[in-house]
């Protein structure tokens, strides 16, 4: 039988995209009722250009729970590419408690090209690091086949004492340790509960649970037993309960600790249910 979550404790959806969840699913704040039904108490939405924000923002207005990130998704076209200052602006402007989703994507297209030119993602991801390290927020990162330069770029640019996430990771453990001593964690996503993603659950299983966190990435990605529907945000209850089997530790330790995690990197989120305050001490 599957662990259930006990009343006390609560799940945090690290990255999700509210603004572009399916309309089939309903509204969103009907969805968001059902995360929260299904013992969700907050959830970051996170940006995937800078257009985009306002509607974020008008979200998190509505509901206390949410809260939301400024970047551009290193796959998106922009009609203008934003440049260090226009970055700059919109983090002033709107008071994000993360700078992404941002990163790097080198997967190739059917012609064996990058879908954006590896310059232009190598540039945006530039001007997006140094805008987060000057305002002192963390970063949400995609990362798919660009591991060194992803590494690097980090390494060159990314306050420890600030760190960020390595959203929805899916590279290799060699990658999640040394972004862990970068001063980064490691998200999961429903990716964990596939029978082929062996060695997404190796990672469940070998980092630190103090450097995990659990997200839906919705509307994509939905985990076992939603394969084949959209993905919104109640579903993170089956990637933490996957992490919870593989480690051979209790739901409620898992939804503790990731939480417990989110408000330490994302320290400008303020939790509004009482019941994701206490671990924060852990």
């Amino acid at each position: 039988m599957a662990q259930q979550l006990s009343p006390t404790s609560r799940l945090v959806d690290s990255h999700c995209h509210l603004d572009r969840l399916d309309p089939a699913s309903g509204e969103v704040d009907d969805i968001l009722v059902r995360a929260r039904a299904s013992g969700v108490g907050a959830f970051l939405a996170v940006a995937t250009d800078l257009d985009g924000v306002p509607g974020l923002v008008a979200l998190a207005r509505r509901h206390d729970d949410v809260c939301f990130g400024v970047g551009t998704h290193p796959l998106h076209t922009p009609a203008i590419e934003p440049s260090l200052d226009d970055i700059r602006s919109a983090i002033a402007r709107f008071e994000p408690v993360v700078v992404g989703e941002i990163g790097l994507d080198f997967c190739l297209d059917a012609e064996g090209q990058p879908r954006i030119p590896r310059d232009v993602q190598l540039a945006r991801f530039d001007n997006h690091l140094r805008a987060a390290r000057e305002a002192e927020l963390p970063v949400s990162v995609h990362t798919r086949e660009a591991k060194e330069e992803t590494l690097d770029m980090i390494a060159r640019h990314l306050d420890p004492a600030v760190g960020g996430v390595l959203h929805c990771f899916t590279e290799d453990l060699d990658m999640a340790r040394r972004a862990v001593g970068m001063g980064l964690m490691i998200s999961l996503s429903g990716i964990v509960t596939f029978a082929s993603a062996e060695g997404v659950r190796e990672l469940a299983r070998l980092v630190p649970l103090d450097r995990l966190l659990i997200e839906t990435d919705s509307p994509w990605l939905a985990p076992v037993p939603y394969r084949g529907r959209a993905n919104e945000p109640a579903h993170v209850i089956e990637v933490a309960r996957t992490i919870a089997a593989e480690r051979g530790i209790s739901l409620d330790e898992v939804a503790m600790q990731t939480t417990a995690n989110f408000y330490r990197l994302f320290s400008r989120a303020v939790p509004q249910d009482p019941a994701l305050r206490e671990p924060l001490g852990a």
